[in-house]
């Protein structure tokens, strides 16, 4: 089987990479994208297994992210983000994220994360190519 395809969507250059970098180096496959914008452009084209989505993008919230790709994808995403309020979770998750995980992050924890989401997922009926 191939690894999933992860699309991570952060507009921190740094955070962006040290998420890439550890994607990598647990042989996912990952395409990034630093824009709402270009986030729901790659997730049309390459129909990601799992979406690692900030809120905080320069062009669109990330809500109105995930509330476009509910309209038409079960793709799991997983929020990353800096708001660490109980409504900023609750709204996420309500709009239909599947996980939230405040900055600063562990990645090891991020990883656990994506497996637990991908096996959910796949259990559901789903495949990961």
């Amino acid at each position: 089987m191939n690894k999933p395809l992860i699309l991570v969507v952060e507009d921190d250059a740094p955070i962006r990479n040290l998420i890439t970098t550890t994607l990598k180096t647990q042989d996912y496959k990952y395409i990034a994208a630093a824009t709402a914008s270009e986030a729901l452009q790659q997730a049309t084209i390459h129909a990601p297994d799992v979406m690692l989505l900030d809120l905080g993008l320069p062009d669109l919230d990330g809500i109105e992210v995930i509330r476009r790709i509910r309209s038409w994808s079960a793709m799991p995403i997983i929020v990353i983000s800096a708001r660490s309020e109980d409504s900023d979770k609750i709204e996420a998750l309500d709009s239909g994220a599947d996980d939230y995980i405040a900055k600063p992050f562990g990645v090891m924890e991020m990883i656990a994360r994506v497996k637990s989401q991908l096996r959910r997922y796949m259990q559901l009926g789903a495949t990961a190519e």
